[in-house]
């Protein structure tokens, strides 16, 4: 019982420790041995890739070019994309190798991109905000639109919770600096609350998933698949989604130094990206049947799933931009970053990105 207690033992929330922020493998790992250092891994956390397990022999050199994007299985324009093998061939015949790495959530990815273990990292918002307050010399890509129905708050399937006002005193698991965070913040100032009203219990999604199966919080906020799993056994149902909260996009990105000494690596994937968004949108069937075995969910259960997602890939602009930025200032003046960000530090020139963007996502603009 004293390891299950050591567990779940949450943070503080005003407060977020100076080595969170260090340019280091222990941005997330460190956190999750502090907090469940004692606790058996589950299945899927076993099979996630941690940029503390790189070892030297799999960080890239000119010679191998090798190219590692990560593999997002709820984002399915991505598994779409793996699953083609166009773009694997493509860059095979540009003298690249390809791979498909997964991690937890956006932070994990962060800190593997910034230790020379993924080469184009997706996340929502809020992780690379807390990367660049760290240091880390990222690049924003592209940006896609909010989809905010693929995100969602759960409770339990019998939880007597209604209303996020019911959560005041709860417990609410999410993955610290994810879009589960942001969105959670983003409900409770709607209902006139602060962070501070509930109990903020930071768990990477396998170990969440675990502790919310187990009754061991009161919510979680969380993306698909887990979503639809959860629901779809019985264990959880859904008390809010993301819409009406979510206002940003997702995010491409890579590090500067990738971005400089590989541009055209960067245009043919998001040549690609925008290949498989558009075919995903157009045969939202096909799709699900390509990507029922990697989900573990049955094809109409998935095209549901994929119905929740928007299928836009999307231009930088100057908005997105100021968007980010108002986000990052949220993050400052609640102190859960040390520093002030400006965003536009991991931004490129608009002569930049019409060079690496397709021309038919450029158009959106």
């Amino acid at each position: 019982m004293q390891i299950f207690k050591a567990k779940f033992k949450p943070l503080k929330n005003q407060h977020v420790p100076r080595r969170y922020f260090l340019v280091t493998a222990t941005y997330t790992v460190l956190l999750s041995t502090i907090l469940f250092g004692c606790s058996q891994p589950s299945k899927d956390t076993q099979q996630q890739v941690s940029a503390s397990n790189i070892s030297q022999t799999q960080v890239p050199t000119k010679s191998t070019k090798l190219v590692r994007i990560v593999r997002v299985k709820q984002l399915a324009s991505l598994a779409i994309v793996e699953k083609q093998g166009i773009l694997k061939k493509r860059l095979e015949s540009l003298g690249y190798k390809l791979e498909w790495p997964e991690f937890a959530a956006g932070p994990q990815e962060l800190e593997a991109l910034n230790a020379g273990g993924l080469e184009i990292a997706y996340t929502a918002e809020t992780p690379p905000i807390f990367s660049q307050s760290a240091g880390v010399p990222l690049v924003y890509l592209a940006t896609t639109s909010p989809s905010a129905k693929s995100i969602s708050l759960l409770v339990g399937s019998n939880s007597p919770i209604n209303s996020v006002k019911d959560l005041k005193g709860k417990k609410v698991a999410f993955q610290k600096a994810s879009i589960g965070h942001y969105l959670w913040l983003k409900a409770l100032e709607k209902e006139g609350l602060k962070l501070s009203d509930a109990t903020s219990v930071y768990l990477p999604p396998a170990d969440a998933n675990a502790a919310f199966s187990q009754g061991k919080v009161d919510a979680w906020f969380i993306w698909e698949p887990f979503v639809t799993r959860n629901v779809q056994q019985k264990i959880g149902r859904v008390l809010i989604d993301g819409t009406g909260l979510r206002d940003t996009g997702n995010f491409y990105s890579t590090t500067r130094s990738f971005y400089k000494e590989n541009p055209q690596v960067i245009k043919v994937f998001l040549e690609e990206l925008q290949k498989a968004e558009i075919w995903g949108k157009e045969h939202p069937k096909e799709a699900a049947e390509m990507l029922a075995p990697v989900t573990q969910l049955d094809v109409p259960t998935l095209e549901k799933m994929h119905d929740k997602y928007d299928w836009d890939l999307r231009p930088i602009t100057e908005k997105v931009i100021e968007k980010q930025q108002e986000v990052a200032d949220k993050w400052y003046s609640l102190k859960l970053i040390p520093n002030k960000v400006n965003v536009r530090d991991g931004f490129l020139t608009p002569k930049e990105y019409a060079e690496i963007t397709p021309s038919d996502v450029l158009a959106k603009k």
